[in-house]
């Protein structure tokens, strides 16, 4: 029997292009702009029925303007997530201003921008409130996955949320000779009841073409690890976008046959609705 499931992608970006009055940062792999409506389009194209939005840090910086934009615009298809500065020494009463704003479903912390401890005063600060906010916090944690559990640890009442299978991921082909080097430290996480991890961006850490048979293996460790229901399927789109096609970050995990019916389900938007209490057409 089919399922209802809404079919829900846990990582995309929107953005500007780069001009004097929203200027980049920095520069995010992909075209010179995705506006909110060519990604929707994108989504309609292949069945997706939301994403979470994610205010591109490495263009904006701790500024989520653009994202809210594309959200009032498209408010059932998104659900809202921006980065914060642990450095901030308004970082708490910030992250309570998020949590109040419409369309918001959660936070990201970005370990790989700066060289932290596991006793950072704005990294707990920002956990803390993720916690007390109910919110999930969504963590880039390459290369950083210690310093991670140790995050957890202190933090237990926090959702936090790994990103992008917790590896570094390449920006342009080909995927790194052992993507899943660090897969140990990435299943060692699972000890913590209150972290999940994003499946998003896993093809491009494959080797062979479309559909990424050699992902499977490395993944099903995450999966025995973790359980369905802490793993969230995603396409970090568009950072991926040199290396295979929206489509094709979609369709890999429909056609094969690793997953069963109701896994699939589960991994593709059940078990994000539940950690993030959002779904398309809901809204929060």
């Amino acid at each position: 029997m089919a399922t209802q499931t809404k079919t829900i992608d846990s990582q995309v970006h929107a953005y500007a292009r780069n001009t004097p009055e929203r200027p980049w940062h920095g520069i995010l792999q992909g075209p010179d702009e995705v506006t909110g409506d060519d990604m929707v389009a994108a989504m309609d194209a292949v069945g997706v029925d939301g994403a979470l939005l994610i205010s591109p840090h490495r263009m904006y910086h701790w500024d989520a303007s653009y994202a809210l934009g594309v959200y009032a615009q498209h408010p059932s298809k998104f659900g809202v997530i921006r980065p914060f500065d642990p450095e901030s020494e308004r970082v708490a009463d910030e992250f309570a201003e998020w949590a109040a704003t419409p369309g918001v479903v959660g936070a990201r912390i970005m370990l790989t921008a700066g060289e932290f401890q596991g006793d950072h005063p704005g990294l707990n600060q920002i956990l803390a409130a993720g916690a007390k906010a109910g919110i999930p916090v969504n963590v880039m944690a390459s290369g950083k996955l210690p310093l991670l559990g140790e995050l957890a640890r202190r933090n237990p009442e926090t959702q936090i949320v790994i990103d992008h299978v917790g590896l570094a991921q390449p920006f342009e082909p080909p995927a790194p000779p052992e993507p899943f080097a660090d897969l140990s430290n990435v299943v060692s996480l699972a000890a913590y009841d209150n972290v999940a991890i994003k499946i998003s961006g896993a093809c491009t850490l494959a080797h062979q073409p479309f559909p990424y048979p050699d992902i499977w293996e490395p993944l099903g460790k995450i999966f025995d690890a973790f359980g369905f229901d802490r793993c969230l399927w995603g396409t970090d789109w568009t950072r991926a976008v040199e290396l295979l096609t929206y489509e094709q970050g979609v369709e890999a995990f429909r056609v094969t046959d690793q997953l069963s019916d109701s896994e699939r389900s589960t991994l593709m938007g059940g078990s994000l609705a539940k950690i993030y209490k959002w779904s398309p057409d809901i809204g929060v």
